[in-house]
This record gives structure tokens, C-alpha cells and sequence, in this order.
């Protein structure tokens, strides 16, 4: 026995080569190899459960294959994040084939330029590769056959790279490294306008990147390139698309030295096979022939193992070799008649059949004789036109393809569990195939409505699909019933086994007045000599378009003609002309395109039931009629995708008001990207527009922004710049200071007026996206002064003059939940933190001192700790010199602002500054700021140093407000500093201990904190658990929150998902705090930092990664503190008073920079407030 898996038959299992691919002919041999002698002498097949590894499978008493049957690995990512190892595909099928070329044969001229623009769409909407060549080719002529098509489409795509490989003729040479794929779209279609490869399917691609209707040829593009090709060498894959192929597996072919042609072939019944063509293979996997609506006998002789038998699928590949063979026969009279360039010299057409023709003088079996001079001429089912090709032209074809191709040799690849179904021309068949729920692959999900705007989704049953339609008002649909491209308006009853398609608004008023069941009711748009029009066609679903008249079989809306006739009064020789012969429903004369006087409508052909015949019968009797086949003949494809299109953007609308308006998380990235790809980013720029100037709610009016912003930057794409940037050009002013005054509408006006002036080039899309965004943190910053409800301050009384009033704070470590507290995640999700307030190397980090001096002006002294180190002294001595309070890095900003936030100061105002410090205070104010912490710690520095300036601002101007009250003034002040900054900070330095702050999904935005209760002995083991390292590293938090934002808004699923599980880690923390369980604590801070990692990506430095790595044996858990990037890193060690330890290791290894380790324990009173004399003694102390 000889085994040769190169060139024989192969069957498929799961694939399981290395991520690389390669070698992945030789990976199946060897595993054969090793098998060989165990099997040897079996002529069995050994039948195993197929989810055990190795399944080995044996067929006429030869070994043919190997298959090993292992769980998928895939990948499960959201957008470019990769969130879960669910699986993984290996080998070529991570990333599929690089096709060079891919074209697509169409019949019809006319839509040449509709259905390439569809291939470009979804090239930009990334389900083809972007360097992919694409090319749409007509038939050179009507009726060439597929045969012929694939002749012609080789003989482009290579006269295509050879233009761009620099030659003046065509050359094969194109062809040896090239890989191919020529799709057919086939025939006219009666149930689609579009054909079948432009079907649409009820199912979705949950990982597409852009929202997309799936029609069959995105499941063949997919199957193609993510399953069937890779693996393959250089050469031309040709696929029929007018079958739905289903294959649930990653097949493993063998590859190894292949040459020749080879045929994917899948099992079927004997009965199915009885109306479509199977393979005849011998025992070495070569194809013996081809028979087409054989006998059951004959049929039976190519039985499989199993009982069933090789499909012809529609799909062969060709090497490199063999497609320059074909090739080469483009040239060879009669054969240059398939091609473009054949006719244009003046040649006849000739129709081919790619399986019946062409490979088949490839089978084994097949003599010259019986192909040359006695092969039948082949109709398949689908196709609905006679052949035009006379017989003796054909002979001279054929012993042209023997002469030529006789000898390269054809092999099958069967795909044991793939399915194959023919689109024929049953109207039954088609609504089977539309409402079953099976997956065609792992790629796309199937629902019973996919892209569609319904206003009562509980009158449709699960069993019927609704793609791509607008359903206003009352429609039941019952089982087994298809609406699609429609836009209908109820009270509509569908009754179960009903088609409607292409349906207007208009039109659907008339279905209000009828029962329906069992029909097919199409709206068509056709062109007739530069008239365009929409007609209606109606059919029964068991019609048979093309059984004869005189059959007994032959209905018409289901009904025998005779009745037919009897109930509507039209006469035989109405319908088809005395001379005639081929009496069918497909050439039957029945429906109205024109009249003379009267307009055409939906009511014209829904008479043909039966109702009120009367006036129609005559108004029928005397329009202008047409057959399906004329109708198919003269179809306005061009016309059919723009209503597709329409239809896909009024629901695409729909979506973004209602996901709006309605608070959902779900992305709209997708969806921005669908109307970007296909030119329509303007209706949904108006949608989002009128979102945020209708609404009531800041939060929603801020996301549309938001989203009009990631419209602007995909419109630009990567030829805009960085999506980051200032957005303070003065063009942006008047809209900028309509919204902070609290005119919405007016605002968004102004932003609509100038986002116009600013459409010209990429970079100023995105100059305008960043301008976007900047109105958008206007209004976040008036939803979260919505806090201010929440502030209490009252008057106590001022303190003596030059008596200081000291405000000191610990530093804060977040343990977890960190992000959630951020606007407007904070209120729209709703926020959970829990965090520690810590003495690092036991002293309070942050303080501030205030207090009233005599001169009316205002001194401020900033230092970097109690030492007044570094100290930077700004003097304001008018409200000019408080004009950049709101420029976060501007010397003194935070405390400009809190004199402002706390209206000691009102800016701007009419009254000078002097003014008001005498009449308010007597004189002015003289305020110390310090830190000990390096700039960008992490340990949330700025916000405390924030509530120290208050406390020590507010009690200096004779006011006092309890800490709740306090954490709420800080969001304030850090809005009106425009930093947006979070509650999580100023809640861990300002409230002692281990306590844990939620805000509720809601405005105005209140935060409630409470102490999570541990033993005092606990404290003490926590105390000596926990470090401090200072990375060396620092980066700014804004920097960061900019990211994060932009991508809470944009609903990023993995964003989502990554914040719903940060709120449940802090609630999970704070319970292993209460049992004092210092291990599970260490688990929530690994979590918490892959968390931080997932929402902030770039967070972890190089260093700080390595630094992880060396620590990790030594403690329960770790995390930077704070945003990330770097500052301090924060561990909870197994083993207590571990610092000369961690400092030990750290200092032996390289490459950490400078680092420093530091002790930190928890701090029981937090911010602390006390007024000393004039000296600086201590008079009382006031905790808040």
C-alpha cells in the first residue's frame, strides 16, 4: 500500500500545526507515518468518539488520512484587546491567506461598478485584507458558463499584475508566486435582486470591526480565507457562490509538493445528490468523473463509507502550474470565446462548465471518446437560461481542454462534517434556508432579527428573520416567514411561509388589508431604456418557476392555473403569447411594470389573490406587463444596494438615538465605522447632533459629543495625526462659551457651524475631534458640579489675624475598584473604591497653611515638603493674576482656583480683588502648600493637596464643613482646574483607615463612604505587610485619563466589562478585609492590576514590569499605585517587616534605575486641621 497524502485523497480534521504554520504538509505525513504499521492490515474503519485525539480513519482497505479531533483555542478579543484565551486557531488560520487578488464575475455590465464598490467597502471595513487587489470582471458575454467566466477572470487578474509587474504583455509568470480568488456569482436570482452571492443572511459577526449586513459572499470570503485556503501554495481558488456551505471545523489539508487541481468536496444523501452532481473517487483520493443528476445506481457508486456521498461543492483550487495551463487556453480557438479579449477579435462565444467541462477532462475514468464527441451538454438546476452554445462548437471546446489540461491530475479534499446546500429556485428552499438557526461557522452568530428597527419585537415569533427592515407600528410575524429590505408600516399580519422583500413604506399600506401566507412578495428596481422603476412581483412558495404549464404540478400562488384563472377572469392568452413554447411561471406575463393613465402599485399584483377583481382585471388587462425572467433581465442592481443602504443607516440611526437616549453600553464604534466605509458618516454626524441638542441629560449630550469626535478621527484615519492634542483655537471659542453658559443647543449649533469649515483634510479632522472632546469635558464638568447639592458650608467665625490654620493629610494607596470613580464612568456606571490612608516613613505626606494677613492681595508659597524646599512664591494682587486658574499647569492654578471654588474670590467679577479681600476679610490671605511626594506619585497627591487648601482656605475665612462636604467641594475644584479628575483620592486622604466609597449610576453625582471595620490587630499585621516602592518612573494621570475616557465612551466592550469587574473586585476586596485574610487581599491587587492594565493600556513601564517579576515570589499581591505608569508600586509581602529584604533584592538586580523603598502604615486619623498662634503654636486642633 502506498500512502501519498500529497496527491491523493485527503479528509480534514482540526487543525494542529504550530502557530507558525510551518510545515504543515510534513506535520500530517509524519502522523501517518507513525500510524502506518498499526494499521497496516486493517480494512476496517475504527470507529472512536471524535473528541478523543487521534481518530484515525480508513476507506477501502488504503489509509487516506489522518484526523485528530482537538478542542478549538481561539482567541476572544473586543476591538485591538485580547481579553480571554476561550481558543486559538493555529497555523495559516490566525491569519488567513493573503490573497493576491480576489474577482469577482458578475453577468450584468450595468452592475460592475455597484458590486466593486461593495468589495472596496468591505475591504475599508476590513473583512478583506488592504492590500488586496479587487477586481469585478463581466461576463464577456451572457451565458459563458462558469467555465468560461473563470477563463476570463484568469485572463484579467493577469493581465492586471502583469501591468503592475511592469510588462506590456501577459505574462503567466504573474501566476507562480500569486494567489487567486475567483468568486462566481452565477445566474440571476428570483428571491434576491442581488443574486445569491448578495443574499443576506439573519446573522451578525460579533467580531467585525464594522457593522455589516452578512450576505453569502462574506460567509465564502470568510470560509475561503480563514478555512479552505490557508495552507494552500501559490495558485487560483475558484468558488461558486450560489450554495451555502457550511464548514464547522478548521480542516487540516495536506499541502505537501501538491500540484495539480483539487476539488473541496463535502457528503451528502444519496436523495439530495439526485438533483446535483457528485464525485466518482477511487481509493488514492483521484477524482474518476463527474456525474450530474445521475441515477440512483450510479449515484450509489460513489458512496462513502457511510452511505453518503462527495458533493460537488462548488469550490476547486488550482496550483500555480495548472492555472498557467488554463491559461494558456485563452488564446486557442473556440476557447478564446470565453474571454473579453476572444470577442473583442471577433470570436463566438462559447459556454463552459468549470466541473463539467473542464475538470472533468481531468477525471481518471473519463475517455477521449465520451468526453470529446459523447458528453451531454450540462444545465445546471440553478441556471433559468438555455445554453447558447451548439453542440459542434462544443466538441471542438472540449478537444481543446483535452489536448491541453488531459493529465493534470484532480484529487478531492473531503471535509467530513461540512454541509452543502444549493440556493435553487424553490421559494420554499430559500425561506428554509432563511430562517434556520444553524451556524455556518464559528464567525458569524445567527438571530431571528439582525439590523432592524422594530417597535413591537414581542408579535414576532422566534422562528421567523427580519434583516435589514424598519418595522413601524403592529406586525406579527409568524413562524417560517422572512421579512428583509423592507420598510413596513402596521397593523400588518404575516402569516407563516411568507417572503417580503424590498417593500417601501408606502407600498406596505396596502398589506394592512390582507391575510398572508405563503407568498413571495418582491419590490424590484428596474431601468428600461433609462426609466427607472419600482415594480412588484407574487408568487406562491410552492411554486415551481420552471415545471411546464400543461404539467399537472404547475401552480401559481400556490393554486392549480385553471383556478387561477377561474378566480381572477385573465385568460391563458393573457399570460404567454399563442407562439409561445415554453409555457412556465418563470416566463408567464403577469405583473404590471406600466399604464398609460394610472400609477403601478403594490395593489396591482396583491389582486392576483383574488380580491376585488373587478377594476384590477381590467387595469391589468391593459399595462404593460413583464415575466420574472424579463424582470430579472433588466434589474437595477445599483439601485436595489442604495435601498439596502438606506434601509441599514435609518436602523443605524434608530441605534444611536435609542443607545443614547437610553443609556446603554453597548458600542457604537462599529456602527460609526459601518457609516464611515460606506459614506454616510453625515446622517449619523446629524443623528449625534440632535441627541445633544435635544436632550435634557449633560451625561448623554457629553457622549454624543464624544461620539461625533470618533467619527471626525475615522473619517481621518491614520493620515490625521494623533488623536490627542490641545483644543483651545479661538475658531472654537463662541461654541465653547455657549456651552459652559448652559446653552446646549446653542452650543452644538455653533460646534455644527464650525466642524463644517473644518471637513477639508485628515488633520483638521482630527484638530476638530480633539475640539469635540473639549466640549464634551464642559459639559462633564457640569455634571459633576451637579455635586455641589451636596456641600454644606457654614459660618464659624474668623480666626485672628496672621494665626495660621494647618491642614495635614496622608497619602492614599487604591487597593481596588480605582477608574470607577472617574466622570463619567463615576455616574454613569456607577463607581466602587476601596483604599487605605497611609503614613509614609510615619508622617503625613500633604499639607497646606493658611491664614489672613493685612495687605489685600494674595500670597501663595508652593514648596516640595514642610521644609519649604524649592519653595515658588506667586503674589495676586489683582483678579488678572488669577486668570489662569483654570490651566492645570499653570504656577499656583489648584490654589487660584480654590479661592475661587470656595467664592472667597468671586472671578470674574466687577469688583476688584482688593476690594473684595477688604470688604469680605479685612485684609488678604497668605496660603503654604507642601508635598514630600515626587510629582506623579500615584498615591493621589494632588487631590488631597486639593482638600488640605480647602479645609485650611475655609477655616481661615471663618467657615467650617464636614468631610463629606469636603470630598464633594474637591470634585468641584478639580473641574473648574479642568484636570476631571475622580472622588477616589480625596476620599482616601481626607477619611482615616480602610474604607470604601460607591456612587450610584446617577446625577447629581453624591459620594457615600463607609469604614470597612477590622480588628486593631489586624492593622498592626497589615502595617507589617505593606511596602512602598518608588519606581523612579513617573507619568501624568491625565495622560492616561484622556485614553480611558475616549474609550469609556466609545463602550469599548472590553472597557465595559473590565469596569463592571473592577466595582465587583472592591466589594469582593473589602470582604477579605473583613475576615482578615491577608492572601485573599493579595489576590484582589493581582486582579486589580491586570484590571488597570486592561482600561489603561501602557500603564505598566518595561522597568516596572521587571521590577514585578522579581518581587512576585516574595508577596501576596502588588500594584502601582494610582493611574499607573509609573510612581509608587504598593506590596502586601508574604512575610512581615520585609524592607531590607525587598531593598536586598532589588538593589542585586539590573536595570531598575532609581529606586527607593519606603515604609507605610495605615493612618487612623486623616486629615487633621488645627490653628496655631501667630508664632506658629498649636492654640486648639479641630479633626473634620
Amino acid at each position: 500500500m502506498r500512502v501519498e497524502p500529497s496527491s491523493g485523497w485527503t479528509t480534514t480534521g482540526a487543525s494542529n500545526t504550530s502557530p507558525t504554520g510551518k510545515g504543515k504538509g510534513q506535520h500530517c505525513v509524519d502522523k501517518v507515518k507513525r500510524c502506518l504499521y498499526r494499521l497496516w492490515s486493517c480494512n476496517y474503519i475504527e470507529e472512536r468518539d471524535r473528541k478523543q485525539p487521534g481518530h484515525l480513519v480508513l476507506l477501502q482497505n488504503n489509509l487516506i488520512g489522518w484526523q485528530e479531533v482537538k478542542r478549538p483555542i481561539r482567541m476572544a478579543s473586543v476591538g485591538d484587546e485580547t481579553l480571554v484565551p476561550e481558543g486559538q486557531n493555529f497555523g495559516a488560520q490566525a491569519s488567513g491567506v493573503e490573497w493576491t487578488v480576489i474577482i469577482l464575475t458578475c453577468q450584468h455590465k450595468d452592475s460592475v461598478y455597484a458590486f466593486q464598490r461593495e468589495l472596496e467597502i468591505r475591504q475599508r471595513k476590513g473583512s478583506i485584507a488592504a492590500g488586496v487587489v479587487l477586481l469585478t470582471v463581466e461576463d464577456p458575454e451572457a451565458h459563458v458558463g462558469s467555465g468560461g467566466a473563470t477563463l476570463n477572470a484568469l485572463l484579467v487578474a493577469a493581465e492586471h499584475l502583469s501591468a503592475r509587474a511592469g510588462y506590456t504583455v501577459v505574462t503567466s509568470d504573474v501566476l507562480r508566486t500569486a494567489r487567486l480568488l475567483i468568486l462566481h456569482m452565477g445566474r440571476d436570482f428570483p428571491f434576491d435582486d442581488c443574486g445569491r452571492s448578495f443574499t443576506c443572511f439573519p446573522m451578525e459577526n460579533p467580531s467585525g470591526k464594522a457593522e455589516a449586513l452578512v450576505c453569502n459572499i462574506d460567509v465564502q470570503l470568510y470560509l475561503m480565507t480563514h478555512k479552505l485556503g490557508p495552507g494552500s501554495p501559490p495558485g487560483v481558488w475558484v468558488c461558486s457562490t450560489d450554495m451555502i456551505l457550511t464548514i464547522p471545523s478548521y480542516p487540516d489539508i495536506c499541502w505537501n509538493g501538491f500540484s495539480g487541481a483539487r476539488v473541496v468536496t463535502v457528503p451528502g444523501t444519496v436523495s439530495y445528490a439526485k438533483n446535483h452532481g457528485v464525485y466518482l473517487i477511487d481509493h488514492e483520493g483521484y477524482i474518476c468523473d463527474i456525474i450530474y443528476k445521475g441515477t440512483e445506481e450510479k449515484i450509489k457508486e460513489c458512496a462513502l463509507q457511510d452511505g453518503r456521498v462527495p458533493m460537488v461543492s462548488g469550490i476547486v483550487f488550482f496550483s500555480s502550474e495548472a492555472a498557467e495551463k488554463l491559461l494558456a487556453t485563452h488564446v486557442i480557438p473556440p476557447l478564446d470565446g470565453c474571454t473579453y479579449m476572444g470577442l473583442d477579435s471577433g470570436a463566438r462565444s462559447v459556454q463552459l462548465s468549470i466541473f463539467f467541462d473542464i475538470l472533468l477532462c481531468m477525471a481518471r475514468h473519463i475517455s477521449r471518446d465520451a468526453f470529446v464527441n459523447r458528453g451531454k451538454r450540462i444545465l445546471q438546476s440553478g441556471d433559468i437560461t438555455p445554453p447558447n452554445t451548439d453542440m459542434a462548437t462544443m466538441r471542438s471546446a472540449r478537444a481543446v481542454l483535452w489536448q491541453e489540461l488531459r493529465g493534470i491530475p484532480v484529487t478531492a479534499a473531503l471535509v467530513a462534517d461540512g454541509g452543502y446546500d444549493y440556493m435553487s429556485l424553490s421559494a420554499d428552499d430559500h425561506i428554509r434556508n432563511l430562517t434556520r438557526r444553524g451556524s455556518v461557522s464559528d464567525c458569524f452568530v445567527s438571530h431571528h432579527v439582525v439590523y432592524s428597527k422594530l417597535t413591537h419585537h414581542d408579535l414576532l415569533n422566534k422562528n421567523c428573520s427580519v434583516i435589514n427592515s424598519v418595522l413601524d407600528g403592529e406586525i406579527r410575524i409568524e413562524p417560517y416567514s422572512v421579512v428583509q429590505h423592507c420598510h413596513l408600516e402596521g397593523p400588518i399580519h404575516l402569516g407563516s411561509g411568507c417572503l417580503l422583500s424590498g417593500v417601501d413604506q408606502l407600498s406596505s399600506l396596502s398589506l394592512q388589508r390582507h391575510q398572508l401566507r405563503d407568498v413571495i412578495i418582491q419590490g424590484h428596481h428596474i431601468r428600461l431604456r433609462g426609466l427607472k422603476l419600482r415594480i412588484f412581483t407574487i408568487v406562491g412558495r410552492l411554486d415551481d418557476l420552471q415545471v411546464p404549464f400543461s404539467n399537472s404540478c404547475s401552480t401559481f400562488l400556490n393554486i392549480p392555473w385553471s383556478t387561477f384563472f377561474e378566480r381572477t377572469g385573465i385568460k391563458k392568452e393573457e399570460v404567454w403569447a399563442p407562439s409561445h413554447l415554453d409555457n412556465n411561471l418563470l416566463n408567464a406575463q403577469l405583473f404590471p411594470i406600466l399604464h398609460t393613465s394610472e400609477p403601478i402599485g403594490m395593489e396591482d399584483v396583491l389582486w392576483l389573490l383574488g380580491h376585488e377583481s373587478g377594476q384590477y382585471l381590467r387595469k391589468w388587462q391593459s399595462a404593460w406587463r413583464l415575466s420574472m425572467r424579463e424582470i430579472l433581465s433588466c434589474l437595477d442592481q445599483q439601485a436595489e444596494l442604495a435601498w439596502r443602504q438606506q434601509l441599514f443607516l435609518t436602523q443605524a440611526q434608530h441605534q444611536v438615538q435609542s443607545t443614547l437616549h437610553a443609556r446603554k453600553d453597548n458600542s457604537l464604534c462599529p456602527l460609526i465605522r459601518a457609516a464611515v466605509c460606506e459614506g454616510q458618516e453625515q446622517q449619523i454626524l446629524h443623528t449625534l447632533d440632535t441627541v445633544a441638542a435635544s436632550t435634557k441629560d449633560l451625561g448623554i449630550a457629553a457622549r454624543a459629543l464624544a461620539c461625533v469626535a470618533d467619527v471626525l478621527s475615522c473619517v481621518a484615519g491614520r493620515q490625521g495625526g494623533l488623536r490627542s492634542g490641545p483644543a483651545a483655537n479661538r475658531a472654537w471659542t463662541e461654541a465653547f462659551s455657549l456651552l459652559e453658559s448652559g446653552n446646549v443647543v446653542r452650543g452644538v449649533e455653533k460646534l455644527t457651524e464650525e466642524r463644517g469649515k473644518w471637513l477639508n483634510r485628515p488633520d483638521r479632522l482630527v484638530r476638530a475631534a480633539r475640539h469635540y472632546e473639549g466640549a464634551e469635558q464642559i459639559l462633564i464638568r457640569q455634571a459633576v458640579m451637579s455635586a455641589c447639592e451636596f456641600i454644606s458650608i457654614r459660618e464659624v467665625g474668623l480666626p485672628p489675624m496672621n494665626h495660621w490654620v494647618v491642614a495635614e493629610c496622608p497619602a492614599r494607596i487604591d487597593l481596588s475598584g480605582g477608574w470607577s470613580d472617574t466622570p463619567p464612568i463615576t455616574y454613569e456606571h456607577g463607581g466602587v473604591v476601596l483604599d487605605i490612608a497611609v503614613l509614609v516613613d510615619k508622617l503625613k505626606p500633604i499639607g497646606a497653611k493658611a491664614r489672613r494677613i493685612k495687605e489685600p492681595k494674595l500670597h501663595l508659597v508652593m514648596s516640595r515638603g514642610r521644609e519649604q524646599e524649592m519653595a515658588v512664591e506667586i503674589s495676586c494682587q489683582c483678579l488678572e493674576d488669577l486668570r489662569d486658574y483654570c490651566q492645570p499647569h499653570a504656577p499656583g492654578a489648584l490654589l487660584k482656583a480654590a479661592f475661587i471654588c470656595t467664592q472667597i474670590i468671586q472671578y470674574p467679577s466687577q469688583i476688584p480683588l482688593t476690594d473684595q479681600l477688604m470688604a469680605g476679610f479685612g485684609g488678604g490671605f497668605e496660603l503654604h502648600t507642601w508635598s514630600s511626594l515626587p510629582h506623579g506619585s500615584g498615591m493621589g497627591t494632588s487631590s488631597i493637596l486639593a482638600g488640605a487648601v480647602v479645609a485650611a482656605l475655609i477655616s481661615a475665612a471663618g467657615k467650617s464643613c464636614d468631610t463629606t462636604s469636603l470630598i464633594h467641594v474637591v470634585l468641584h475644584l478639580e473641574q473648574i482646574l479642568t484636570t476631571g479628575g475622580g472622588w477616589q483620592d480625596q476620599v482616601g486622604g481626607l477619611v482615616p483607615g480602610i474604607k470604601i466609597g460607591r456612587s450610584k449610576p446617577q446625577l447629581p453625582l453624591r459620594v457615600d463612604v463607609e469604614r470597612i471595620p477590622v480588628t486593631d490587630e489586624f492593622v498592626k499585621t497589615l502595617n507589617d505587610h505593606l511596602l512602598l516602592v518608588y519606581t523612579g518612573k513617573t507619568r501624568l494621570a491625565r495622560n492616561l485619563l484622556q485614553d480611558v475616557l475616549r474609550n469609556w465612551y466609545a463602550r469599548l466592550p472590553s472597557i465595559v466589562q473590565n469596569t463592571d469587574a473592577l466595582v465587583r473586585n472592591a466589594e469582593e476586596c473589602a470582604q477579605a478585609f473583613m475576615k482578615g485574610d491577608l492572601s485573599w487581599i493579595g489576590q484582589c491587587l493581582n486582579t486589580y492590576w491586570q484590571q488597570k492594565k486592561c482600561m489603561a493600556p501602557g500603564c505598566e513601564p518595561l522597568a516596572v514590569r521587571e521590577m514585578m517579576t522579581i518581587l512576585q515570589p516574595h508577596v501576596h499581591g502588588q500594584s502601582l499605585a494610582g493611574a499607573g505608569g509609573g510612581g509608587f508600586l504598593y506590596l502586601l509581602t508574604r512575610k512581615p517587616r520585609q524592607k531590607e529584604t525587598i531593598e536586598r533584592i532589588l538593589r542585586g538586580s539590573e536595570g531598575l534605575g532609581n529606586f527607593s523603598v519606603h515604609e507605610v502604615e495605615v493612618d487612623e486619623t486623616g486629615l487633621s486641621v488645627c490653628i496655631t498662634g501667630p508664632e506658629g503654636h498649636p492654640n486648639h486642633t479641630q479633626i473634620i
